[in-house]
C-alpha cells in the first residue's frame, strides 16, 4: 500500500493507516471512518517543509511512513532549534485546534514521509463524536507541553553534557531497539541535529560523544548511536 501514490489511496486504506497509528486502537470504526473520509494522503520528500511558521493552521497530520521534524527557525539567520522528531503513528499539527489561525513552528520531512492530512474541522467532529479521541488529544497536548517545560528547565539548569546525556536516554526510550551490544537508537542523527536539540554547537556535541565512546558507554553503528550501558549515560564522564 505504501508504495502506491498517496493520492491513489482509498478510504479503506486511509482508515487502515489510522488503525495502525498510536490512536487507532482506542477508536471505534465509526470514528475511524469519519476521519478517513475527511482525510487526504500526501507525500513529502526528505527535507521538504510540510508547513512553515505563518501559514494557515488548518489541519492535523498523522505519520504513515517516515519521520517528521518539528522545529523553530530564526529568520533571517536560518538558525534552527529542533523541538522534536516524530515517528510512524504519531499525530502532529495539533496547534490547529487552538492556535490563532497560523502556524508558530515549522514541520519538515526528516525522511521521505507519507502523511494523512486531516482538516481541523473534520478532526473536531471526530473529537465531538468520540470521547476516546477527545481524551487522547488533550493528553497529547499536555504531554508535549510538559516535555517543552522540561526542556526549558534543562536549558536553565543543566550543563550541555548533562542535556546530551538526558537526550540520549530519552531517544533510547522512544526509538531504542535491543541489540546484542546494547540499545540502538534507531534514528540517524547528524551531530548538527543533536546540537540543535540540546542548544550547543556541533563541535561540542562531537567532543562529548567521543568522550562517551572512549568510556565504553556508547558506540556508533551505521550513523546511529548504540548505548552500551544505558544507565551509565547519567554519570559524569
Amino acid at each position: 500500500m505504501l508504495h502506491r501514490r498517496a493520492c491513489d489511496l482509498t478510504v479503506e486504506e486511509r482508515a487502515e493507516i489510522i488503525r495502525q497509528s498510536e490512536i487507532g486502537a482506542r477508536l471505534d470504526e465509526a470514528t475511524i471512518t469519519l476521519l478517513a473520509d475527511d482525510s487526504t494522503a500526501v507525500d513529502f520528500r526528505r527535507r521538504r517543509f510540510i508547513y512553515r511558521r505563518g501559514e494557515g493552521a488548518d489541519a492535523l497530520y498523522l505519520i504513515a511512513r517516515g519521520r517528521v521534524k518539528l522545529c523553530a527557525i530564526e529568520e533571517p539567520s536560518g538558525r534552527e532549534a529542533v523541538i522534536d522528531i516524530l515517528g510512524v503513528g504519531s499525530l502532529f499539527g495539533e496547534s490547529a485546534l487552538y492556535a490563532s489561525g497560523t502556524r508558530e513552528k515549522w514541520a519538515a520531512a526528516y525522511e521521505n514521509v507519507r502523511l494523512l492530512r486531516i482538516p481541523v474541522g473534520g478532526y473536531q467532529e471526530g473529537m465531538a463524536a468520540s470521547r476516546e479521541l477527545y481524551d487522547y488529544t488533550f493528553r497529547l497536548v499536555g504531554q508535549r507541553l510538559a516535555r517543552a517545560e522540561r526542556r526549558v528547565a534543562d536549558f536553565a539548569l543543566d550543563t550541555i553534557p548533562a542535556r546530551l546525556d538526558k537526550l540520549l536516554l530519552e531517544l533510547s526510550e522512544r526509538y531504542g531497539r535491543t541489540e546484542p551490544g546494547g540499545v540502538l537508537i534507531d534514528l540517524a542523527l547528524p551531530h548538527r541535529e543533536i546540537a540543535s536539540i540540546v542548544g550547543s554547537t556541533r563541535e561540542s556535541v562531537t567532543v562529548r560523544l567521543n568522550a562517551l565512546r572512549r568510556a565504553g558507554i556508547i558506540d556508533f553503528v551505521d550513523r546511529k548511536i548504540l548505548i552500551k550501558t544505558p544507565a551509565a549515560t547519567t554519570a559524569a564522564v
